[in-house]
């Protein structure tokens, strides 16, 4: 059992909890120990430092242990932690009504030391298999959204995201704009240095594109050599702005190795969200890159924004 694991222990009787605490270390199950006198000190201790299980007496003053249950359960992210409750009535009703209202289980005291020790390891180990489902999940979710080259969203994320922030654009009107960036030449860079070094080149744009967002803008890689960054709550001036800073931020980067001959340059197009001109995530997109288009047109390594 991992040493890392923490418990809180809450019951109106020093005694009980004092018991309590030298049956668990006996047998080597947490590292890390609190104690409180009822549910309202415990939760709170539980607010401020989260625990993997939780032992709690059924009768307490001020908050007993189904009105520190219903406490729990109002909070989402309290809600996989197991609660065994303790109490002294062996009553079938009164456990079935701590069951429905939330506990894991229901130790009857006095409690016989190795049952308890038992019970406890099985939560215990319920709960991590929780937690490492929980961590493989996430992480399976941040691979599905990200993409491997890079690290930046990847297109079916931006997609999602760019579609939130339009609906919630069109219902509460505050600005959205976009960026697309495109490199120059990036074909003539794969075939001088190779596919290996042409990711090195992505990976850099990608680093110096997320560098001069700020922490809520979304930055993603649209496809091959193009990259969209979507910025909340910016003018066209605003996002016109971070755009040339990317450009020139890229134009000053100097590669070493195969690459430290490489100049490259950036060229963009930027729009900002309107009713009038936009219905969809699409259009909006359109617009943007109609934008590029013209960078490219007139020199590339330039900024153009939307007519």
């Amino acid at each position: 059992m991992a040493i890392s694991n923490s418990v809180l222990i809450i019951d109106d009787s020093d005694a009980v909890r004092e018991r309590i605490i030298k049956t668990l270390e006996s047998f080597d199950l947490f590292s890390r120990y609190y104690e409180a006198e009822d549910g309202l000190e415990g939760f709170k201790k539980l607010l401020s430092s989260p625990v993997d299980i939780i032992l709690c007496d059924l009768e307490m003053p001020r908050i007993d242990g189904f009105k520190f249950l219903s406490m729990m359960k109002s909070r989402p992210d309290l809600q996989d932690t197991p609660v065994i409750m303790l109490t002294g009535r062996d009553d079938r009703d009164l456990r079935i009504k701590c069951l429905e209202q939330g506990a894991s289980d229901y130790v009857t005291k006095p409690f016989d030391a190795e049952e308890l020790v038992a019970r406890v390891r099985v939560h215990l180990k319920i709960k991590n298999l929780q937690d490492d489902l929980k961590r493989t999940n996430e992480l399976l979710l941040e691979l599905s959204n990200t993409d491997h080259l890079t690290g930046l969203f990847n297109r079916r994320y931006l997609m999602e995201s760019l579609g939130k922030e339009v609906q919630r654009s069109l219902r509460k009107g505050g600005n959205l704009s976009l960026i697309i960036l495109d490199i120059d030449h990036f074909k003539q860079v794969n075939d001088q240095y190779g596919h290996l070094q042409g990711d090195i080149v992505l990976q850099k744009v990608a680093l110096l594109l997320q560098k001069e967002l700020r922490a809520y803008d979304t930055a993603a890689r649209y496809g091959g050599e193009e990259f969209i960054a979507v910025l909340p709550d910016a003018r066209l001036d605003e996002a016109i702005f971070v755009a040339d800073r990317v450009r020139t931020s890229v134009q000053a980067n100097r590669f070493s190795g195969e690459l430290s001959k490489l100049s490259l340059t950036i060229s963009l197009g930027v729009a900002m969200f309107s009713k009038q001109t936009c219905k969809s995530e699409d259009d909006f997109i359109k617009l943007a890159d109609d934008a590029l288009y013209r960078a490219k047109s007139n020199g590339r390594n330039r900024v153009e924004s939307a007519e």
